[in-house]
């Protein structure tokens, strides 16, 4: 038995606002512990409020991406990366004119049950 996987297509989440979603590993691929997406928000982009029950650790690959954590604002760029811990109320966004492009990995997996998004924030 091969002691590895290979993945060649990522699960691309559906989305009405615009930003690309490729779950890479996570739920879609039975790996409940841990999920790593690839994501491409475009500017003017952002998402409600959340207090996720997760670590998320984000990773820019190009452009910038706004931070809300706990009452605090924080963009990062390029080469960056930070590591939100869960029970963090945070809202993530790009005002910017550019699209941001990252990397983020969750433990455990993302889920939209685990999200905690507060509608209409």
């Amino acid at each position: 038995m091969k002691k590895y996987r290979i993945q060649k297509s990522p699960f691309v989440v559906p989305t009405t606002d615009g930003k690309l979603i490729e779950e890479i590993w996570g739920n879609s691929t039975g790996n409940s512990n841990i999920s790593i997406a690839h994501m491409v928000a475009p500017p003017n982009w952002s998402e409600p409020h959340q207090t996720p029950e997760f670590d998320e650790f984000t990773y820019i690959i190009r452009g910038k991406k706004q931070f809300e954590i706990d009452g605090e604002t924080i963009i990062l760029e390029k080469g960056q990366s930070i590591l939100i811990e869960k029970g963090s109320r945070i809202r993530y966004s790009n005002p910017f004119s550019e699209e941001c492009e990252y990397i983020a990995i969750c433990l455990p997996a993302f889920s939209i049950e685990l999200v905690n998004r507060e509608e209409g924030s």
